[in-house]
C-alpha cells in the first residue's frame, strides 16, 4: 500500500511559511536538494493544494532550461514533470500541470488511491496537510526543520482532530543546520 507522506520544511518554531507566504528562509542547499530528489524520484504522486500547485507550476516545468539553476534543481524539474500531480481545489479549473483535480478531500477516494501500485504520495500545502490530518490520512511526516525562528506566519500544525501517535524512524542533521525529523503514524 502506498504511504501518504507530509514532506515539508518548517521553522524551529513550527511555521511552514512566514508572513506574506514568505519561504525565503528555507535552508535548501545542494546536499539537501540531493536528498529531496533521491526520495521524490521514487514517489508516485504529488498531492498539492491549489496555492502550492500554482507556486510549483510557476517555476518547475521549465526550470531545467534556466542556466542559472543548479544541477540539483534541474534534476528536480525533470522529476516534477514526470510525477503525476493531484491538486485539491474548489476553484481551480484544469491546467496543463494538474494531472487530476479533486474538489475536496474524500477519505475513501484517498484510501483507494493508496491501494494502487507505486511509491509514496507526498502532501504539500498547509491547508491540505490540515485536511489530511483531520481525516487521519497521513502515514508519515518528513519535516525539515530550518534553524530559524520566524515568530509569525502560518503554523504547520494547528488545532486539528484527535491526537496522533507517532514513532520516530529517523533523525538526520545536515551541514547547513537543517534537521530531518521523520515520524511514522502509529495505528
Amino acid at each position: 500500500m502506498r504511504k501518504i507522506v507530509v514532506h515539508m520544511a518548517v521553522s524551529l518554531d513550527g511555521y511552514f511559511e512566514g508572513p506574506d507566504r514568505d519561504i525565503g528562509w528555507h535552508h535548501v542547499d545542494d546536499e539537501l536538494h540531493a536528498l529531496f530528489n533521491e526520495y521524490l524520484a521514487t514517489t508516485s504522486a504529488f498531492l498539492f493544494g491549489r496555492v502550492t500547485h500554482q507556486l510549483m507550476a510557476e517555476v518547475w516545468p521549465t526550470a531545467d532550461q534556466d542556466p542559472g539553476m543548479s544541477e540539483r534543481m534541474r534534476e528536480f524539474a525533470e522529476i516534477y514533470r514526470r510525477i503525476p500531480r493531484i491538486v485539491f481545489s474548489r476553484t481551480l479549473e484544469q491546467d496543463e500541470w494538474a494531472t487530476v483535480i479533486h474538489r475536496e478531500v474524500d477519505p475513501e477516494a484517498i484510501r483507494a488511491l493508496q491501494q494502487q501500485p507505486g511509491g509514496d504520495m507526498t502532501v504539500g500545502g498547509g491547508d491540505l496537510v490540515h485536511e489530511f490530518r483531520r481525516h487521519d490520512l497521513v502515514d508519515e511526516y518528513r519535516l525539515f526543520v530550518s534553524p530559524v525562528l520566524l515568530g509569525r506566519g502560518r503554523r504547520l500544525f494547528g488545532d486539528v482532530g484527535a491526537p496522533a501517535g507517532l514513532r520516530q524512524v529517523e533523525v538526520r542533521r545536515f551541514d547547513n543546520g537543517v534537521v530531518l525529523l521523520r515520524y511514522e503514524r502509529v495505528r
